[in-house]
């Protein structure tokens, strides 16, 4: 959201990030060609996927915190295709007021 429900933003830190790029696995992707022949879910790339936004997700984390962002606002996710994979998080770092 662009908001946090039940609290004041105050100061906004500026945009934060995080990102982790993937390189694709000869293994896995010769079994994707032949489950693209065959039809059916390619069980191993969601799995690597949820994995490479979790760690996007603790980068994006990381930098809120070293530059001092209470929370972060407008978080949205961008992925990017072409050779390997490149997953970033990304959104505003934002001061809450002390309550």
């Amino acid at each position: 959201t662009d908001t946090i429900p039940g609290q004041n933003i105050t100061t906004t830190v500026g945009l934060v990030r995080g990102n982790t790029i993937r390189a694709r696995h000869l293994g896995k992707d010769i079994f994707a060609v032949f489950k693209n022949i065959v039809g059916g879910e390619i069980s191993e790339y969601p799995k690597l996927m949820g994995e490479s936004r979790e760690q996007a997700l603790d980068r994006l984390r990381d930098e809120a915190v070293r530059v001092g962002a209470d929370a972060v606002v407008g978080l949205r996710f961008t992925t990017f295709t072409q050779g390997a994979s490149e997953i970033l998080a990304y959104g505003t770092g934002v001061k809450l007021a002390d309550e």
